[in-house]
Order: C-alpha cells, then sequence, then structure tokens
C-alpha cells in the first residue's frame, strides 16, 4: 500500500480541502501517515496570505525530500497560484497545483511516475468561474463538520493577495450543500460551520440564493442543532439578516465580523468597504436582535500611514465595542498588492507596541466576557480531552465561550447541559448537568 502524507498552512478552507484531498487518496489506496513519516507522496497544502506564510510553506517543502529523497512532492494551493514559477524552482518539487484543478492531483502523479519531469498545472485562476467540488464524507476526528460554500474574493483590499490566488466568487451550488449538510445529520453531527474565502458574497453569482436563504435551508434539517457561520463582512448584515437571526435559534450568536481598522482614515488605504460608523451600527442591530451575541474580529496595527493618531481612533473603537476576542495582525508588506509599496511605512517597534496594547485588551475583554456567564446554564458541544487538565473534556457553547468539564469519550460530539462556574480569560470551568436532548450514539469520528 502505498503511503502520502499531508502538511496544511493556513485557513479553515486549506483544512478542508486537505480533507477532501484526503479522502481522494484513501479512496485510491493510500494509507495516510503523518508528514514526519517516510512517505511515498507529500502533499503540502500551501498559503500565501503573509510573507512569512509562503516562507513556512517553501520549508515544508523542502522538509519532505528529507525524510525520502524518492518521493513525489506535490505544491498546492495559494502560494503556487501567485508564485508558480518560484515554487516549481525549489528543489525537489515534482508537481504544482494552484487553486483549481487540485481534484486530478492523482492523475498528475501517475504522469510523473510513468513519464518523469514536472508537472506544472497552476493557471490563470481569475478566468475560472465555476465551483471546485472537493467533497468529504468521513470527517475524521471531527466533532463539528465545516461545510465550504464558496471560493473566490472580489473585495481587493489593497493589502491581501487572496484576490489572486483564488480568483473571483464561485459559490457552490445550493442543493450540492444541503445534500453534504443531510448527510451530516445523518452521522449526527451536532454543529455545521459555513467557511469559504468570503462567505458574505455567497450567492452573489447564483440566481435567487443568498447567505440568510441558505441559512434558512440548513436550519431545517432535522438532526443539525447548530450552524455556525466563518468569518463575515458588516456588509452581510443587514436589517433583515439581524431579525431573521434573531429568531433563527440553530444559527449561533457568535458572529466574527472582520474589522481591520477602528479608524476611517485607515480604512480607506486599506480599501476596506465601510466606515467605523457602519460597522457600529451593524453590531448595534446584531445586539438588539440577538441574544447572548459574541463578537470577534481581526485588527492590523501598523498599515502604511497609518498614525499615532489614528491608532489612538482604533484603540478607542475597540473599547467601545468590547469584542469577546479580538486576532491581531501586524500589518506585513505582502509583494504584488498595492499596500507594499504605500509611502508612511511603520517602524517595527510601534507594530510591536500597538500590538500588545490591543492583545492586552484583548485578554481584558475576554475575562469580562466570560464573567458575564458564570451562575449560567447553558448547552455546551463537548469536542476533545485537554492536555491541560487530566480528565477533562472541552466543548463550545453556541457564542463561542470554551467550557472545560470533568468527562470522559461517551460525552464526545454531544450537546449537554452545563453549569459555569469559574471563568479565566481563556476558558470557563464547568459541571454537567445532563445531555440537551436524547440522541443517538455519536458516530462521526
Amino acid at each position: 500500500m502505498r503511503k502520502v502524507a499531508f502538511y496544511t498552512l493556513g485557513c479553515k478552507v486549506n483544512q478542508y480541502e486537505t480533507e477532501a484531498l484526503t479522502e481522494l487518496f484513501e479512496d485510491s489506496g493510500y494509507e495516510t501517515v503523518a508528514f514526519s513519516e517516510k512517505a511515498d507522496v507529500y502533499i503540502i497544502n500551501t498559503c500565501t496570505v503573509t510573507g512569512l506564510s509562503a516562507r513556512k510553506s517553501r520549508q515544508m517543502i523542502r522538509r519532505a525530500k528529507t525524510v525520502n529523497a524518492e518521493a513525489i512532492v506535490a505544491v498546492v494551493g495559494c502560494y503556487p497560484q501567485t508564485s508558480p514559477d518560484e515554487a516549481a524552482a525549489i528543489p525537489g518539487v515534482d508537481i504544482v497545483i494552484g487553486t483549481k484543478d487540485r481534484a486530478r492531483i492523482l492523475e498528475y502523479i501517475d504522469d510523473v511516475r510513468t513519464q518523469g519531469g514536472k508537472v506544472n498545472a497552476v493557471s490563470n485562476i481569475m478566468k475560472n468561474k465555476s465551483f471546485e467540488e472537493l467533497h468529504i464524507d468521513r470527517y475524521k476526528g471531527r466533532t463539528r463538520a465545516f461545510i465550504k460554500i464558496q471560493d473566490g474574493c472580489s473585495q481587493f483590499c489593497s493589502y491581501c493577495i487572496i484576490p489572486y490566488a483564488r480568483g473571483p466568487v464561485r459559490s457552490r451550488p445550493p442543493e450540492d450543500i444541503m445534500a453534504e449538510v443531510l448527510k451530516l445529520a445523518d452521522k449526527n453531527f451536532k454543529e455545521v460551520v459555513l467557511t469559504g474565502i468570503h462567505i458574505a458574497s455567497y450567492g452573489k453569482d447564483l440566481k435567487n440564493v443568498n447567505l440568510l436563504e441558505l441559512i434558512k435551508g440548513i436550519h431545517n434539517v432535522e438532526g443539525i442543532s447548530r450552524i455556525r457561520l466563518g468569518s463575515i463582512e458588516p456588509s452581510t448584515i443587514t436589517g433583515e439578516f439581524a431579525a431573521a437571526a434573531g429568531n433563527l435559534e440553530k444559527l449561533c450568536p457568535h458572529y466574527h465580523i472582520s474589522l481591520q481598522s477602528g479608524c476611517n482614515e485607515t480604512l480607506k488605504r486599506m480599501n476596506r468597504k465601510y466606515t467605523v460608523e457602519e460597522y457600529g451600527n451593524v453590531i448595534k442591530l446584531l445586539r438588539d436582535s440577538v441574544k447572548d451575541a459574541a463578537f470577534t474580529t481581526d485588527i492590523m496595527v501598523g498599515f502604511p500611514g497609518e498614525t499615532d493618531e489614528e491608532f489612538e481612533k482604533t484603540y478607542k473603537f475597540l473599547e467601545e465595542i468590547s469584542f469577546a476576542q479580538m486576532h491581531v495582525f501586524k500589518f506585513s508588506p505582502r509583494k504584488g498588492t498595492p499596500a507594499a509599496m504605500l509611502s508612511g511605512q511603520v517602524d517595527s517597534a510601534v507594530k510591536e507596541e500597538r500590538s500588545e496594547r490591543v492583545l492586552r485588551l484583548s485578554t481584558e475583554n475576554m475575562l469580562k466576557f466570560n464573567m458575564k456567564y458564570i451562575g449560567r446554564t447553558m448547552p455546551v458541544l463537548f469536542e476533545q480531552e485537554v492536555k491541560i487538565r487530566a480528565g477533562f473534556y472541552e466543548g463550545l457553547t453556541s457564542n463561542y465561550i470554551r467550557v472545560l468539564c470533568k468527562g470522559n469519550d461517551s460525552i464526545k460530539g454531544r450537546i449537554m447541559e452545563t453549569s459555569l462556574a469559574e471563568a479565566n480569560s481563556d476558558y470557563i470551568l464547568g459541571e454537567i448537568q445532563s445531555i440537551l436532548k436524547p440522541e443517538k450514539a455519536y458516530i462521526g469520528i
């Protein structure tokens, strides 16, 4: 039996696509092994969102050949899509595939085995108009199932390489999504997470469907208890969406809404298509409509031209919104983006100081948010045993609070009523009270 090993960098979409490729190989008779083990084929699913992620991709490519010099090495994803010649020139690379035609990877491997040489299958993604189906049936090791509903982005933020790596918006047909959801329900998954490169754009290239209508369709599937959204844009949240969200009990009240900056001048240079005031109105709409809503976001500090005054505007806005958690990034020039050529590049020491301030605020906010729920009893979907406390398992409330409780493998994949007792900024300690409702044994893993 031939062996294949995968290494995945980057986002949830990449992780989904790696799982789909894993099934493709296993269905063709391959055994999947750890990347550190000797394999016949190594697949590196790359990321290029920052210069650091591209460099990490190159490191893993080189590492594969040190484990087995005779192996076939395939580089797929965003890095080769944006730098195909650079990726192909790395010693040891046999196959280069971008963000299209990954389902043909077994064919390319056969070509290398029988004909020798290299395969460079990267094509112009900007001309791609169709969604590439990469199916997952087994979801090994998961208690929550990620479903890729779209690919591509047409926003062209000035700092971002992703539109060039992923191409224009392509939405997955709703009937295909619903078929996957029904399979997941049959396997007793309780939560599905809708993910994509820019899920706010879902349906814009199709007729008579949008993200809200898709959510409503999934909401009607018996057996699915939770629908969670991946990262969304402020434009997703209209009055209609907020009103519907308040009545869709399965839709998790957790919204990761990308902000990047709390200063209008900075947002304009970033080519973000909203103002601070519009973003604040979106948060208010949801807080008025959705009980226990939690808001998380992404913040970029040190964008070119960000003065002390602009940063202080951002910091004040972050204090006003009081996010439950913030992911903080220091601007890193990405070759090929307009922002890399902007004047006013911010000193690295200044970026570090600003990052630390926002991270401290995020930690304070996380503790305050968790403290609000002490004494409550809430449904928790348990996922796995944790290493930090022997005999404890972790799970998530619908609004994304991490909860740790004593338990055993029988609670994995189950939603349990849990009393919340003791909080810190990372998690809440709780005690399981009961299963939320009678359920069949979990068979998703």
